[in-house]
């Protein structure tokens, strides 16, 4: 048996106490290590992940319908193709592999807090608050977006 806490595990001995305050280091109410396999994904592994996500989803739909307009500012409902099949690749590869493409290269994962698999519904609601932007900006003290707290969900590095 592994001496590694499961996420949303209580840390044995809390720097702030109940209520978090003046915690040591981001992640550690959830029970995640401050390094390595399973602590929290850093802002660059994360912006990363997210452009390798855009630049497969860009592609996809441009094989799609081959028209080089679909590259420019959204006009036409074709033009948001892009914009659907990353929203649709990232709800299906996180509900089903628990990362998205750009995330799996950048060794990362989506898990639930119980340690279950994302699942379908969960992976939804995940994919559909990070298509509105403003959900992944609002960041709480444990690291986590808002697309994570509403989606029972954190990232954390793969290895």
């Amino acid at each position: 048996m592994s001496a590694q806490p499961h996420l949303g595990d209580t840390p044995k001995s809390p720097v702030g106490g109940e209520s978090g305050d003046a915690l040591g280091y981001a992640g550690q109410r959830l029970g995640l290590p401050a390094t390595g396999r399973g602590a929290l994904a850093g802002w660059g592994a994360r912006i990363a992940a997210l452009l390798i996500d855009w630049l497969v989803a860009n592609l996809a739909a441009f094989a799609l319908v081959r028209d080089a307009a679909i590259w420019q500012a959204p006009v036409t409902a074709v033009d948001f193709l892009p914009l659907a099949v990353f929203g649709l690749e990232t709800w299906l590869m996180t509900a089903f592999v628990g990362a998205s493409i750009g995330q799996r290269v950048r060794h990362l994962v989506v898990a639930r807090l119980d340690g279950q698999p994302v699942g379908l519904v969960r992976g939804f609601v995940r994919a559909a608050l990070v298509l509105l932007v403003v959900p992944v900006l609002i960041v709480d003290a444990d690291g986590r977006g808002l697309h994570d707290r509403l989606a029972g969900t954190v990232l954390v590095r793969g290895r």
